[in-house]
């Protein structure tokens, strides 16, 4: 028997891939179902290659019956269904960042913390991590499990697609309008981004740090260990998909350059090209519509004990978000939770 799903938050870019990962992995679902805002209500959207659906109502949707939410509708729609969803015997993954901080809701990388999973039943919810997040503890899930991981510097050149499709729109009018001398008004950005970076994502904090690399730090202490040090410069590029970031690291054990390629390459989810010659590098516009983190210019970082850095690249709206959420669900059903959960709940 399949399973009962909905993707809410379906006329999004995020959403879409949802929609797009499920039909594209065949995931074992009898019925999927389609949810937005009411402004949204009888659009109709892909699922697959041959199949559309009508969205439906979010606000009036009755989650009853329904065996697992996929949510990226905005935290604060997501902080308000959510829980609603939940408590009608739903299993949400919820790809905002309202519930990652929660203690009592997992924040889960199938290949980095699939254990974490058993604690989902307080709350019925898992937390999808921040994109950024996702494909760094990715990289370093092996290299923490043969070194043990210390400290993280980490600079990121994040595409706008992460900000919305409202953002790439921008992307596209702006580099547009530089060909025929329109001026720049940004809107979704503080800066103009075409052709230009923006040291900015996310608000600010008091330390000075933006909330985005907040999240990379404290994300990453619960999902990998609550013991490495994280700093990050988190930055938008005029890139429309695909998140790239320069990873430094320090061990507490040294580590060489071939131990980490080979742990690297062995690694569920990563897929190391480095070679060291022109082009032998994956850059984001590759890495569009691929399903793994890649790795490339690994080498030696002789500024501390024991350091390597690296280049990784990946599909934000895919391991970023849509695939990481699809294969949350396919562990469950792999280890035997969501079953047990649909007896308990009658579904």
């Amino acid at each position: 028997m399949g399973y009962r799903v909905a993707v809410v938050g379906a006329t999004g870019a995020v959403g879409r891939e949802m929609l797009k990962t499920l039909a594209e992995r065949n995931f074992p679902a009898d019925e999927v179902v389609a949810l937005a805002s009411g402004r949204s209500a009888g659009q109709p959207v892909s699922y697959g290659e041959h199949r559309t659906l009508t969205v439906r109502n979010l606000e009036t949707f009755d989650f009853r019956g329904i065996d697992i939410g996929l949510f990226s509708p905005g935290a604060a729609v997501s902080a308000e269904h959510a829980p609603r969803a939940a408590a009608a015997g739903c299993v949400v993954i919820d790809n905002t960042s309202h519930f990652r901080m929660e203690p009592d809701v997992p924040l889960v990388v199938p290949e980095v913390n699939p254990q974490a999973l058993a604690g989902f039943r307080k709350r019925n919810i898992i937390a999808n991590p921040n994109c950024s997040t996702i494909q760094m503890v990715v990289a370093l899930k092996p290299l923490h499990d043969l070194a043990r991981v210390k400290r993280v510097s980490v600079a990121t050149y994040q595409s706008v697609s992460g900000a919305g499709k409202e953002a790439m729109d921008e992307l596209y009018a702006q580099t547009k309008g530089v060909f025929v001398n329109d001026p720049a008004t940004p809107q979704q950005f503080t800066k103009p981004i075409a052709f230009n970076v923006i040291p900015h994502i996310d608000r600010f904090l008091d330390d000075g740090a933006t909330k985005e690399e907040w999240k990379m730090a404290v994300e990453t202490r619960k999902i990998l260990d609550p013991d490495i040090a994280v700093i990050a410069t988190c930055v938008r590029v005029p890139v429309f998909v695909g998140h790239a970031e320069a990873v430094h690291v320090e061990f507490e054990r040294p580590i060489t350059v071939a131990e980490a390629r080979e742990a690297l390459r062995r690694a569920p989810g990563v897929s190391v090209v480095d070679r060291r010659e022109d082009g032998g590098y994956v850059t984001p516009i590759e890495a569009a519509g691929e399903d793994d983190v890649f790795v490339s210019r690994l080498r030696k970082d002789p500024t501390v004990p024991n350091g390597l850095a690296f280049w990784c690249v990946a599909d934000n709206l895919r391991k970023g978000a849509a695939l990481n959420a699809v294969q949350i669900a396919e562990a469950l059903i792999a280890q035997g939770l969501l079953a047990r959960e649909r007896v308990r709940t009658g579904g």
